[in-house]
């Protein structure tokens, strides 16, 4: 089989044949029909201190199970995060971080819907919405941020403004019911808001804490970094949390599982449309990821070998 590969940090990705891995205790061997490329794998490349696989979320049908799987057999359908090598024609899923694609949808429908959904739908919650709050969703035009967009209006947001880095991102933002978009460097984002979810972290932190009314809170999710005044959150009354998706899945399976549930509902209903920027042929990951850093995605990257 084909997997895509690097052999030092910041370096090509290229093709390279091995063979086809055998599902071990607990997991299930998956022949990948879409794989989601996200910026956390793709700033391991270029920033992990030596060369990891390549993980992160895919679809498509089993076909063999390893010992003590319960829940899959060869020829379902399932989507899931792998910790290994994930772009590659065949990849190992472990059962619990593997859940069924429904009839109705494709494996790219699930890459783009899950994950990033989940992440969204996360965030959200985190940032406890009442119905007729307005939102702030950064990174607005990203594989979550378009999500998130969504999903606070359909958690009855009175108004969401989407920040993002430049006009044609504004109007694709828009055109997913945002009521008015933010450009990232303008002095005002616009009347404050009661929560905003951040995707984005570093220096952007400091204008989405002052696009806050009283008492707003700010939930970061990003692995940009960045640093927020104690002052500034004393003289507004305002908080930030932070949320991380991993340890939802370790520590709350229960919680993980009803997300992703109310997501296919909701993408099954017609309330929540995810959206594929592109789809590359596995030996394209390098451009799959040059769309990824440039920030010039709307909506999900995908790879379909």
């Amino acid at each position: 089989m084909r997997r895509v590969r690097y052999e030092s940090t910041g370096g090509p990705l290229f093709l390279e044949e091995v063979p086809v891995p055998a599902p071990g205790p607990g997991e299930l061997l998956v022949r990948c029909e879409a794989i989601g490329v996200t910026l956390p794998v793709v700033r391991k490349v270029t920033e992990a201190a030596e060369p990891v696989p390549l993980g992160g979320e895919l679809a498509g049908e089993v076909v063999s199970v390893g010992a003590g799987v319960t829940r899959f057999l060869p020829g379902e359908r399932v989507t899931g995060l792998c910790f290994g090598h994930g772009y590659a024609d065949f990849a190992l899923l472990r059962e619990p971080m593997a859940s069924p694609v429904p009839d109705g949808a494709s494996a790219v429908d699930a890459v783009a819907l899950v994950r990033s959904g989940l992440v969204a739908l996360g965030a959200l919650e985190a940032a406890r919405p009442g119905r007729g709050e307005a939102a702030l969703v950064t990174a607005a035009a990203s594989g979550v941020g378009h999500l998130a967009v969504q999903l606070a209006r359909a958690r009855g947001a009175s108004r969401v403004v989407g920040a993002v880095s430049g006009p044609a991102k504004a109007k694709f933002v828009r055109s997913l019911g945002a009521d008015s978009t933010a450009l990232y460097g303008e002095g005002s984002w616009g009347d404050p808001v009661d929560y905003v979810l951040d995707a984005v972290g570093g220096e952007l932190l400091t204008p989405a804490l002052a696009a806050l009314a009283p008492g707003g809170r700010l939930v970061a999710y990003s692995s940009g970094g960045g640093t927020i005044r104690a002052y500034d959150l004393l003289v507004g009354a305002k908080s930030v949390t932070g949320f991380q998706m991993a340890r939802i899945a370790r520590e709350r399976p229960e919680l993980y599982e009803r997300w992703r549930r109310e997501l296919w509902r909701m993408f099954l209903d017609g309330t929540l449309r995810p959206v594929v920027h592109g789809e590359f042929a596995l030996e394209d990951a390098a451009r799959a990821h040059e769309v990824i850093e440039s920030r010039s995605n709307l909506g999900k990257v995908v790879l379909r070998p």
